[in-house]
């Protein structure tokens, strides 16, 4: 690596992210030509011409829909996210969302923004207006939460606080989510059979092809009626025609969502708020650091955690030299890397590889220096998508 690590921001990072990098070691600006690594939190990287001299990307946040993950995947670019660290931030959010359709409280709010007149008259407008903003309360109801990662396991705890009763669904749950979420979630087996028994419905899955519409007319028209849909997790799960149509129809009491559409606007039974999901201080500081800290990792020592492209790899340095390897996840891959190694004269003191999908990932401990010329062997080999001497 050069003398100094340069880490371009697309987007305003928490100071307590950017605190993470060293002086004497990074140069930290937005304002940066042939970046190693890029820092971003909405940046739409799309249509970003992407430089040779990036090494890796860190969204401080969870998803990563504006971000090249496959064109970077084929660089042998990692991409790094936050998960879990704007996951208290949603799920009060998501109770708040809750809160104010079950209750009417945005429709009651409008209307006494609206009073005039004296104490008296406001006072008998209240009175005579309060009643058609009657709500119900979350306790008794049934929640369903659709995803059951680190929001969706904070957001089913929680509501079973609040004296609900909760059905997951996540056929991808992984064992760390599973022993935190409470045994008194029950487990449905598909989405449709959720949807059927539940008074509020909230999503927390990434868009993909599979999830895209996952809540349509056919689905709500099996819901119960009065249903409140709650969606903090990607436009586009729900199929914002189909939920408008339910609306209209008296079979959903309210959508609540975090992202306002055209076509949404002025409906009374919608709360469209301008994507606050983890807009707090903390969960901003909380995904900067995490990202920050993702980054250093792989940028000094080459190790890869919390990437949503690599595959996990973890190894404590030995050796005087360290060699990691981005390459497609094709047969023979790690023999013809020890073989370079090997008539270079360079002895293997230690050695990891793993895959994810199609790419592989491979760090290697040497016991002396590794001359240019072995990184450019290894640079060689067919398959090879980036080589870093470290």
């Amino acid at each position: 690596m050069p003398h100094k690590i340069k880490i371009q921001t697309l987007n305003n990072i928490s100071p307590k992210g950017l605190e993470r990098f060293p002086l004497d070691r990074y140069e930290v600006a937005s304002e940066i030509i042939e970046p190693h690594a890029i820092m971003l939190r909405s940046y739409n990287m799309h249509d970003m011409a992407l430089p040779e001299s990036l090494l890796a990307v860190g969204r401080a946040g969870a998803g990563v829909n504006n971000i090249p993950v496959e064109r970077l995947t084929r660089m042998g670019v990692p991409v790094f996210n936050a998960p879990g660290a704007n996951a208290n931030a949603v799920k009060e959010l998501v109770i708040a969302g809750m809160l104010l359709a079950a209750r009417n409280i945005c429709q009651a709010w409008d209307y006494t923004r609206g009073l005039s007149g004296d104490a008296e008259a406001m006072h008998r407008a209240v009175e005579d207006g309060k009643k058609q903003f009657v709500g119900f309360e979350l306790a008794g109801k049934t929640l369903g939460v659709i995803g059951l990662g680190a929001i969706g396991v904070k957001v089913a705890n929680a509501a079973l606080e609040l004296g609900m009763e909760v059905i997951g669904y996540d056929p991808t749950i992984t064992v760390e989510r599973a022993w935190k979420l409470s045994s008194e979630v029950m487990a449905a087996t598909t989405a449709d059979e959720l949807l059927q028994q539940v008074d509020f419905v909230t999503f927390h899955v990434p868009l993909v092809d599979t999830t895209r519409h996952l809540l349509n007319a056919e689905r709500l028209s099996a819901m119960r009626e009065g249903a409140v849909v709650v969606n903090f997790a990607r436009e586009g799960i729900v199929d914002n025609d189909a939920v408008l149509a339910a609306l209209d129809a008296g079979r959903l009491h309210a959508y609540v969502c975090d992202f306002p559409a055209p076509a949404l606007q002025g409906n009374p039974r919608v709360i469209a708020l301008p994507h606050l999901g983890a807009s707090t201080r903390e969960a901003e500081e909380n995904c900067a650091v995490m990202v920050a800290d993702e980054l250093r990792a792989y940028l000094e020592d080459g190790n890869v955690y919390n990437s949503v492209n690599f595959p996990t790899v973890r190894l404590p340095r030995s050796g005087q030299a360290r060699i990691a390897i981005a390459n497609e996840n094709r047969p023979d891959m790690v023999g013809q890397i020890s073989r370079t190694l090997g008539e270079s004269g360079l002895n293997i003191d230690h050695m990891i590889n793993e895959s994810r999908g199609d790419i592989a990932y491979t760090l290697v401990d040497v016991d002396e220096p590794v001359p240019q010329a072995v990184a450019e062997a290894l640079c060689g080999i067919d398959g090879v998508l980036k080589v870093r001497i470290l």
